[in-house]
């Protein structure tokens, strides 16, 4: 879907900038990043595997079936919860619950070149995240529900934030690692600083890293998220397809 807007897009673009791949391992994210740049960390054999629950429940399957499912429920553990992403709608066996059943999209960055940095006031602060912001990522996850964080998620990538009077207010990093490919990912802003721009404004130099590394950015949404969608859109970012998103509990 879209690939004659992406071909279109990306056909325009400088030397520097990437040329379009072969976006098939997308359709498969999670699985596709825990065979390739998160391999180190990935947990389970052929037929599925999983992030360490350090790093969030994010699984991958290299086929839906009985057999994969089955892998997933001994990575997941007893009443362990999982999140998969499917091309088709999931069909788990009767031993999962659904805790969440729906749509993302998922879009491509399309754009000739990284996004201009935006301007900030003077009393905010952006700058890289690290291991000691780790609380306050976690507080700014809990509050404004970007999707599943957790302590060791700051290792798969670099992850920006701006912070006001000390605290943090809007973040930004990546997440899935792909040949070709990085997610952008827990892309929030705290309650009491929506409006400003701040999610543009982490969101571009996590944009710029990923470029430099002569990859190409990636991210996903709700598809209801028609706010954040805006923002995704005149960053430079493209809708490619739709997946299923699951999020299952192991009953079994």
């Amino acid at each position: 879907m879209q690939s004659s807007v992406l071909l279109d897009n990306f056909s325009s673009q400088s030397d520097s900038t990437p040329s379009l791949p072969d976006l098939a391992p997308l359709d498969n994210p999670i699985w596709n990043s825990l065979q390739t740049e998160h391999r180190a960390v990935a947990l389970g054999g052929e037929l599925a595997l999983r992030f360490p629950p350090a790093f969030g429940p994010l699984t991958g399957m290299a086929v839906p079936s009985v057999e994969s499912y089955d892998a997933a429920r001994a990575l997941a553990g007893p009443g362990g919860i999982v999140a998969l992403f499917f091309s088709d709608p999931p069909t788990p066996p009767s031993n999962w619950e659904f805790v969440l059943n729906g749509f993302l999209n998922q879009m491509i960055y399309t754009a000739p070149q990284a996004p201009e940095p935006i301007r900030l006031t003077a009393d905010a602060t952006l700058r890289r995240l690290t291991h000691e912001d780790v609380p306050a990522m976690l507080a700014l996850a809990k509050l404004a529900e970007p999707g599943p964080f957790a302590e060791r998620t700051i290792e798969l990538g670099a992850f920006f934030g701006i912070f006001h009077a000390g605290r943090l207010m809007a973040m930004a990093g990546q997440r899935l690692h792909l040949d070709h490919f990085i997610e952008v990912s827990a892309v929030c802003t705290h309650p009491d600083a929506r409006g400003r721009g701040y999610a543009r404004a982490v969101m571009t130099p996590a944009i710029a890293d990923i470029l430099k590394r002569g990859k190409i950015p990636f991210l996903h949404t709700l598809p209801d998220n028609r706010p954040a969608i805006h923002v995704y859109e005149t960053l430079g970012f493209t809708l490619r397809r739709p997946l299923h998103l699951a999020v299952l509990r192991n009953n079994g």
